[in-house]
């Protein structure tokens, strides 16, 4: 035992909350950083996961040496994983496919079970997260700590990290910004900033621009562990219970580039390495800090560490079209020129008749992409293949191909992806035999390049 002059915590769970703001001296000196990533986790979702806990063993519902089990992208495993292991309990977490690497080696790290499901399926197929999660807490009678729903999410926010803002900024603050992934840290503690300042504070919601949140169409978007995505098949689309949309004020949606980019230059000129999602948060924080008298507070989430190997990782941006490369090199755009407007995607379930309608409105192109949704340009990630509709024109007038068939008996299979910031010779090493790929910008499919283009 610790002798009572030492100062030090009884365990890793007293060092959870009471983290410093950080001024962004050089970026934008309103704008102050909560940073959460000095959790012992690192990041945010530690507050939750303690909370979640303690209120379960009030509860009842865990007892001694108990089963946790939870469907995450990361974050709230690895605060569940530090809990778990203090208090002795056994945790699976279930993530999605999109998950970083870095992540699920942490969850492993600390002797988390990770259970890996897909994440581009619709909400009642038995393989999404939270469905996936909610069969093995009922299969192995652990307990389920559903964060999405867990009243426990956003009170621990508005029990620590709403005070801890008004007293760090002596109530001065008049913006609080925080990205919505569950919901928790933007309703709880912006709950409590607006009732200590008598509802002066206003709470802005950060959020992917095709996130369902902000208005999004819910297709995939690059920034992990923040927004909400909705499958094109998903009959309900229920929100979480952790988001109480009566706090916020106002979303704001910020693009998967801005959100990359912002990150990378908060390393560059802060001195902070962070994830992608506090890119995001304080991307909007930079849109709201606009009056003299303005003290803009932001929650930066998690920190970069746990994403090395996507957002600042060239092999992981390149083909997704996002920027890389060093200058002087000759890239895809260089080569290609400007490109025309993207077409649309082509649902799988599109007759050739409407296939051939549609690509008389937006020529350019001969190859389309096929995928779930009919909007576009569609995310590279939800496409499943191709469709020639040069081709597929030809069938038609030589009779082999009737204006009434379903398109699906004529796509091929899924192309390779390349960026169009690429460098020319790393596209064409990707591009290797196949006959074409999809040219990406932003994890978008915006065209496509034919071998001998490059």
């Amino acid at each position: 035992m610790a002798a009572d002059d030492i100062e030090a915590f009884d365990s890793v769970l007293d060092a959870i909350g009471g983290t410093p703001l950080i001024r962004l001296a050089r970026i934008a000196p309103r704008v102050y950083v909560k940073a959460e990533f000095l959790n012992p986790g690192g990041s945010v979702k530690d507050r939750a996961a303690l909370a979640m806990v303690l209120d379960a063993e009030r509860r009842g519902a865990l007892g001694p040496g108990g089963l946790i089990v939870e469907g995450t992208s990361g974050n709230t495993g690895i605060g569940l994983a530090i809990v778990a292991a203090q208090r002795g309990y056994r945790l699976t977490v279930v993530v999605p496919d999109k998950t970083s690497r870095e992540k699920t080696a942490i969850l492993r790290a600390y002797g988390a079970e990770v259970v890996v499901t897909p994440g581009a399926v619709p909400r009642e197929d038995p393989g999404h997260v939270r469905r996936a999660a909610a069969r093995i807490a009922a299969e192995r009678g652990g307990w389920l700590a559903d964060q999405y729903d867990n009243p426990a999410n956003p009170a621990a926010h508005r029990e620590t990290t709403g005070p801890e803002i008004w007293r760090q900024t002596r109530g001065r603050i008049t913006h609080f910004v925080a990205g919505i992934g569950t919901g928790g840290t933007v309703s709880g503690a912006g709950a409590y900033l607006k009732e200590a300042s008598g509802g002066r504070v206003r709470v802005i919601g950060a959020d992917p621009e095709h996130s369902v949140y902000s208005g999004g169409d819910g297709s995939p978007y690059l920034v992990e562990s923040i927004g909400h995505y909705r499958h094109p098949d998903t009959r309900e689309d229920l929100w979480p219970r952790s988001y109480h949309r009566d706090v916020v004020d106002h979303v704001e949606a910020v693009g998967d580039r801005e959100s990359i980019l912002t990150a990378q230059r908060l390393a560059r000129e802060e001195g902070l390495l962070l994830g992608a999602s506090a890119g995001t948060a304080v991307a909007a924080a930079l849109k709201v800090a606009a009056g003299p008298d303005d003290l803009v507070v932001v929650v930066v989430p998690d920190s970069g560490r746990s994403y090395l190997s996507k957002y600042y990782d060239d092999d992981w941006l390149g083909p997704l079209g996002l920027p890389v490369g060093q200058p002087g090199e000759a890239t895809v755009a260089d080569v290609l020129g400007p490109l025309p407007p993207p077409a649309p995607g082509l649902p799988l379930t599109a007759s050739v008749g409407e296939a051939l309608t549609l690509a008389d409105r937006h020529p350019g192109g001969t190859l389309w992409p096929v995928g779930p949704r009919a909007s576009g340009p569609p995310s590279v990630a939800e496409v499943t293949g191709a469709l020639d509709v040069g081709e597929l024109r030809l069938l038609v007038r030589a009779g082999a191909a009737r204006t009434a068939d379903p398109i699906a008996g004529y796509v091929t299979g899924p192309l390779p992806a390349i960026g169009i910031g690429e460098s020319r010779p790393a596209a064409a090493a990707r591009l290797g035999t196949h006959p074409a790929a999809w040219i990406v910008v932003d994890g978008r499919v915006a065209g496509s390049v034919h071998k001998g283009q490059l």
